[in-house]
């Protein structure tokens, strides 16, 4: 049986981006985190800035973690057509 070398580098490449979409994915859950914090200490310290910078930073990592989705949901639509 031979071996198609187009469908190993199709798996590598593919492995490689899952490996980067969970890094990603990571990444923006952690940034989600922070911002969290940062809101939580500006509640408790009365701080209104603090407090709208964590809830800035909150929206963006959600801002992320959508495309994180939708990039997702676009490799199951290519596999699903492949």
């Amino acid at each position: 049986m031979a071996v198609d070398p187009g469908h190993q580098y199709q798996y590598k490449t593919r492995t490689w981006e899952m490996a980067m979409s969970f890094g990603d994915k990571v990444e923006h859950k952690a940034e989600e985190v922070k911002g969290q914090a940062k809101e939580g200490w500006g509640t408790a310290t009365g701080d209104p800035d603090l407090r709208a910078e964590g809830q800035a930073d909150q929206d963006e990592a959600n801002v992320k973690q959508a495309g994180d989705k939708v990039k997702d949901a676009a490799h199951d639509v290519k596999d699903a057509l492949s």
